[in-house]
């Protein structure tokens, strides 16, 4: 079993600058447009099972995008009262097509945000305003303010 990597980015990584086009758009998940602190919550360490069922649904909310990964010191993982959250960018890899990297040029500038009950799999939110807002993930409703904190924003 691979050995699970720290979920708290180790460096930072500059933004992008915007651009003027706008992050293609991907319809949410039902989940309430803001979640109340939730006891327990918890920073966590996201080894690649996490990872690999974060990345799939992304690719079923963008299926424009299948060749893509998390973007290395990036990727966040936590849980709060049993309900699992995780906030990355991602990046194309080796494999993407033409389609895909002009794509992602503006996609993979913003930070998307996923969850998980213990009966569910893992299920789009939404993704950072264009552009970013000033408290990092603190500026998603979705995700629980003692979360955002421990994940440090985000790393804003």
């Amino acid at each position: 079993m691979p050995t699970p990597t720290p979920s708290r980015p180790v460096s930072s990584t500059p933004t992008p600058a915007p651009t003027s086009a706008a992050p293609a758009k991907a319809v949410a998940s039902s989940t309430p447009a803001a979640t109340p602190d939730q006891p327990g919550c918890r920073n966590l360490a996201a080894g690649s099972e996490v990872k690999a069922a974060v990345t799939g649904a992304y690719q079923r909310a963008f299926p424009r995008f299948f060749h893509v990964q998390p973007a290395p010191a990036q990727f966040f993982y936590g849980e709060c009262g049993g309900v699992r959250y995780a906030a990355t960018r991602f990046e194309a890899t080796s494999a993407a097509t033409q389609e895909e990297l002009v794509g992602m040029q503006d996609e993979g500038s913003v930070t998307k945000y996923f969850r998980s009950t213990s009966g569910g799999g893992w299920s789009y939110l939404t993704s950072d305003g264009f552009p970013r807002g000033a408290h990092g993930c603190g500026d998603i409703p979705q995700i629980p303010e003692a979360l955002s904190e421990a994940w440090g924003n985000c790393g804003r």
